[in-house]
């Protein structure tokens, strides 16, 4: 169902986008506003013409496009479930062991301070 209607939404788009091109313009578009050279002042985005076969086409073709990628959003997002994603990140790490490096399992050599010496001796002596 989702590659069908994948399939009707890619379709649509390119009858969308060839409806569009082969429309006219509407006049001198936004470089006609403000009295700036060419083009009627009547309205803020010039004067209203008739409505073609093309501009319906282009408004149904419109709409199919937008409710086709409604449905395949609500198709392809995963069911809500009940927990919260927030709920995770509070949860408590599990508990593990430390690592420890191969040179640490070795037993350590210590060798016993002599009796008569109290204070550490600097390597700059």
């Amino acid at each position: 169902m989702f590659y069908f209607l994948l399939t009707l939404l890619i379709l649509d788009a390119i009858l969308l986008t060839t409806v569009v091109l082969l429309q006219s313009g509407k006049g001198g578009g936004l470089a006609a506003m403000g009295g700036g050279g060419g083009g009627s002042s009547d309205s803020l985005f010039g004067s209203r013409q008739a409505t073609t076969m093309l501009t319906k086409a282009s408004w149904w073709l419109g709409g199919i496009f937008l409710g086709l990628a409604y449905t395949i959003s609500l198709i392809a997002t995963p069911a809500v479930t009940s927990e919260s994603i927030l709920g995770e990140g509070l949860a408590p790490p599990a508990a593990t062991s430390p690592v420890v490096p191969e040179i640490l399992d070795q037993p350590v050599e210590q060798t016993p301070a002599p009796a008569g010496e109290t204070e550490p001796v600097s390597p700059a002596q």
